[in-house]
């Protein structure tokens, strides 16, 4: 293949010639213009990963019926845990612009998952007009258990980051999940002037959506984070939802547990919500660990003590 390229009045040029040496003829011609052939040049390689893991209970314990991986996602299983323990390691090293990752976990009739991840993600600064993406899906089957509890990200200044979030789960199943993020590197002193974070989370009970949330930040998120009435100047929250037949009892301990940039609610029934604000990621945890191990009866994944 031999590839030209040169500047005409009309801006469409002849750049691609492919030349068959066996048929000693010209076979094909392209004309495009000279705006694509720089895209070409210039795209730089993306981390591209995708991980999907099922289980199920059987002879009378829960064990890995399906398991799958690629690309820069890759799933690790910890021996001496009560349960299958997924841990996610993203061996790209973070996620930048063009990256995209595919995540999906179903915990079968009575079986009983935890998803996390080895180390806090880490959302890098983007080229221009390019986002990193994270799709998630999640599926929890008749009196079956699935923990989502991921470690931190860390957003980035300059970073364009996009998650998505479903779960399925049937009406007597148990869900815990937890998302902490926090906005740019306290020790480095680290502002987001310019960043791009989108998040959406969705969950589904028989069918029926009980809980959609959504976060869009862009622009100068440390100045939107600093308004009384958005973060009041914290860089660090975590969102904790519970849906589970039991929710509504733990509404008065995890209530006795929270600071007071912390609440939790009964939004309905069977579905309690937990919102909490610290100036850094060592101030979350403080709160937050604890309160996980309450509610995985101290089954919290080892890599968050690391």
């Amino acid at each position: 293949m031999v590839i030209l390229a040169r500047k005409t009045q009309s801006l469409r040029q002849l750049v691609r010639l492919t030349w068959c040496p066996w048929e000693e003829k010209i076979t094909e011609a392209a004309i495009i213009s000279q705006h694509q052939a720089q895209a070409v040049l210039t795209s730089q390689p993306r981390a591209i990963g995708r991980a999907r893991v099922s289980v199920q209970h059987k002879d009378g314990a829960v064990r890995l019926k399906d398991l799958h991986q690629a690309g820069a996602m890759k799933l690790l299983f910890p021996q001496g845990r009560p349960h299958p323990e997924a841990v996610m390691v993203n061996t790209a090293g973070g996620i930048t612009g063009g990256d995209r990752f595919n995540v999906s976990a179903t915990a079968l009739e009575r079986g009983k998952i935890t998803v996390t991840t080895q180390a806090a993600e880490r959302a890098y600064r983007a080229q221009p007009g390019e986002t990193g993406r994270m799709e998630t899906r999640l599926e929890v089957a008749s009196g079956a258990e699935l923990n989502w509890l991921p470690q931190e990200t860390i957003l980035f200044d300059g970073c364009r980051f996009s998650r998505s979030l479903r779960v399925d789960m049937a009406i007597d199943a148990r869900f815990l999940m937890v998302e902490p993020v926090v906005f740019g590197r306290m020790a480095m002193r680290e502002e987001l002037r310019n960043a791009n974070f989108r998040d959406r989370v969705e969950i589904h009970r028989a069918g029926e959506m009980i809980y959609y949330d959504g976060v869009d930040l862009e622009g100068d998120i440390a100045a939107t984070l600093d308004r009384p009435a958005v973060a009041a100047g914290a860089r660090a929250m975590a969102a904790l939802v519970l849906a589970a037949p039991d929710a509504e009892a733990w509404l008065k301990p995890m209530r006795e547990m929270l600071p007071p940039s912390g609440g939790v609610s009964l939004v309905t029934d069977g579905l309690l919500v937990l919102r909490l604000l610290a100036e850094d990621s060592f101030t979350l945890r403080q709160s937050l660990v604890p309160i996980l191990d309450r509610l995985t009866e101290n089954g919290l994944p080892r890599c968050w003590r690391l």
